[in-house]
């Protein structure tokens, strides 16, 4: 339903006096002053769409109350924020709220000038094997002869450790910088080496942005061809703070076959596109189990829901890999499939996707 435009002015006004009741929670600030909601506008259609414009201290849930604000004043169908993203270590100046077209988010600046390029390995929930994905495509990539590292980000499960095999404490370089440990000619970087085997990581989503950043630029990376970033589940602190600090050329989103999983990975993928990180494909994990006694194929977790997946979201399928033991017994004990059975259906299948994603990076 398109608006007039009496009408308009008065949905627009409801909107913005919403908008100030939404107040960021350490500030008190609402989002309107603080210039986080800008070019506030309806469309043709009646959709109601503004920028918010996100400062390095905010929530991974600002936005989300910024929009549920709006959808709750009369008058309002649907709501469209275009997000942008400051510049590492300068705010962003405030500006008045205004109509207007919706300009490019705000560049960030590269901590890392030594690597080339930056893949982050994502998912809407945890469980479906995005670690093992991770740890696969960057042990592949440096069994192909690329000098790669690995950064766990996965603050609160870190498994990169037990799936290396590593676990020593990084030593600490005259210039106060960690220093990466390597295994399987992969440089790694994760909490897990820094902490007692039993001991959790209880911190809020501010703490978890500075680990990041200390992993970042407290690190001493050197030269790197490709660094893959195991992310934690979901969409929070986490992944926005990876955005909003250093230049990501790509997501691979992992999802199970699933209902289940594709639903919370489409989110996941919708939010990496509201911040405009471009995702290189859909790996579909545990899709299938032949039994080794009869031969027999149980599709355990359903059938193509990855590939499903994809095609609703216009990015690309980069392949499945089916469930098998190994590749479990390879994570526990610190040899990743593609190097301990490169062989196997679920080798040749990691190691076919992780010629993929390196054809699809190189292209750039």
């Amino acid at each position: 339903m398109t608006a007039i435009p009496a009408e308009r002015d008065q949905v627009l006004r409801r909107v913005a006096a919403a908008l100030t009741q939404v107040l960021h929670p350490t500030t008190g600030e609402d989002v309107v002053s603080s210039g986080r909601v800008r070019e506030l506008d309806v469309m043709e259609d009646g959709t109601i769409r503004f920028r918010f414009a996100l400062q390095a201290d905010d929530p991974g849930t600002l936005v989300r109350h910024a929009r549920a604000a709006a959808e709750k004043v009369e008058g309002v169908g649907k709501v469209k924020i275009d997000i942008s993203l400051p510049a590492a270590g300068k705010p962003q100046p405030r500006s008045p709220l205004r109509a207007g077209n919706v300009p490019a988010p705000t560049p960030r600046a590269d901590l890392l000038p030594g690597v080339r390029r930056i893949i982050a390995v994502s998912s809407g929930k945890g469980g479906v094997g995005k670690s093992t994905v991770a740890v696969n495509l960057a042990a592949a990539l440096a069994a192909s002869g690329q000098r790669v590292g690995v950064l766990d980000a996965d603050i609160y499960g870190p498994n990169v450790p037990m799936m290396f095999g590593e676990h020593r404490q990084p030593l600490v370089t005259a210039d106060k910088k960690l220093q990466p440990l390597e295994a399987h000619g992969v440089k790694l970087m994760s909490l897990g080496f820094l902490l007692q085997d039993d001991q959790p990581a209880i911190m809020r989503g501010p703490m978890i942005a500075g680990i990041l950043k200390q992993f970042l630029q407290e690190v001493q990376w050197g030269e790197l061809d490709v660094m893959v970033v195991d992310m934690p589940p979901g969409t929070g602190d986490a992944q926005l703070s990876l955005v909003q600090t250093i230049r990501v050329d790509g997501v691979v989103m992992v999802t199970t076959p699933q209902d289940v999983s594709t639903g919370d990975v489409l989110r996941a993928i919708k939010m990496f596109e509201r911040t405009n990180t471009r995702i290189l494909g859909v790996v579909e994990n545990m899709a299938g189990f032949v039994c080794p006694c009869c031969g027999e194929r149980y599709e355990i977790f359903g059938r193509a829901g990855g590939q499903r997946l994809a095609a609703q979201t216009g990015v690309e399928f980069l392949g499945d890999v089916p469930i098998e033991v190994h590749v479990r017994e390879a994570g526990d004990a610190g040899l990743p499939a593609v190097l301990g059975q490169p062989e196997s259906p679920a080798g040749i299948a990691l190691r076919a996707i992780a010629a993929r994603i390196a054809e699809r990076i190189a292209a750039d």
